[in-house]
């Protein structure tokens, strides 16, 4: 029985990421991820009009002939929501924590999916594969994800995105739209499996962070736990070297993080728990829609 307020808290979620998806998000999906898959249908004669380049040789050969091959939208795409719920991800300075951020984020996307008939399903990741819910379609199926996101409490407390991504390439054989949600707080080499995944799917990084990370306020000395492996640390924030170091390695870490994304032609999008991640969500949309008119 799950408790009363974690109830209210699904509904929050699910009239405002519904509103979000009729208002803003739904046609955007739809003409982002629907408009790029084709399949094929069948092979008819040429007509007046038909494009040249979709000729199918072999057929016009064996026939004498010109005849095309006809292909259709793609009928439904498969969603995979891949989170990393590590410690770190329990972390917050804001109104939300980056997992309750997480949450939200992965519930719009999942509401824009079953809008176009497509199926979603979620892989919960730390050091290890916590949860896997295989993709289905549906209002209940999606609300069962939100409970999990929200409730699931995951045993693990490091990050192992190379596993993850193993594990995506067993269970999931058919290409699907791939969002890698994580802090990517991690030294962990996952170059080559997310290369190796992208070829097969279409995956698209989430990076999600907190102010605090990136700015220290100087409040004196202050005392850092890593989440994820308990290693401690002292440092004097008032002390403005301190501060700017601090803010450096941050930095580096994100412009390293990107250049592997740009590298791999890894779509990635950047939300902050300090601001709402729906401006992010709607630039990545629009930048998509751009590329494709290219």
């Amino acid at each position: 029985m799950l408790p009363k307020e974690l109830i209210k808290k699904i509904r929050r979620i699910e009239i405002r990421t519904n509103r979000l998806v009729n208002d803003v998000l739904g046609g955007e999906y739809h003409s982002v991820f629907k408009g790029r898959g084709m399949e094929f249908d069948e092979v008819r004669e040429y007509q007046i009009g038909d494009d040249v380049r979709t000729i199918d040789w072999n057929v016009t050969a064996r026939t004498g002939t010109p005849h095309v091959k006809r292909f259709v939208e793609e009928r439904e795409l498969t969603v995979l929501l891949m989170v990393d719920a590590s410690s770190s991800s329990h972390f917050g300075t804001t109104t939300r924590m980056k997992g309750e951020m997480i949450a939200e984020l992965c519930a719009l996307l999942a509401f824009s999916a079953i809008k176009n008939n497509d199926r979603v399903g979620l892989i919960i990741f730390t050091e290890d594969i916590e949860l896997y819910v295989p993709p289905k379609k549906g209002k209940s199926h999606v609300l069962r994800l939100i409970r999990d996101l929200l409730y699931f409490r995951a045993k693990g407390r490091g990050t192992n995105i190379t596993n993850a991504l193993e594990f995506l390439q067993r269970v999931q054989k058919r290409k699907a739209v791939v969002f890698l949600v994580s802090d990517f707080l991690t030294d962990e080499a996952y170059r080559k499996p997310l290369a190796i995944a992208n070829q097969r799917h279409d995956v698209i990084s989430v990076s999600v962070s907190d102010p605090r990370e990136v700015d220290i306020p100087p409040i004196g000395i202050l005392e850092l736990e890593d989440a994820e492996t308990g290693e401690e640390i002292v440092i004097d924030t008032s002390d403005p070297d301190v501060r700017e170091m601090f803010a450096e390695y941050a930095r580096i870490e994100g412009e390293e993080r990107q250049k592997t994304f740009r590298s791999l032609s890894v779509d990635s999008i950047d939300v902050n728990t300090g601001s709402d991640y729906v401006l992010p969500l709607i630039n990545f949309f629009k930048r998509r829609a751009k590329e494709m008119s290219a």
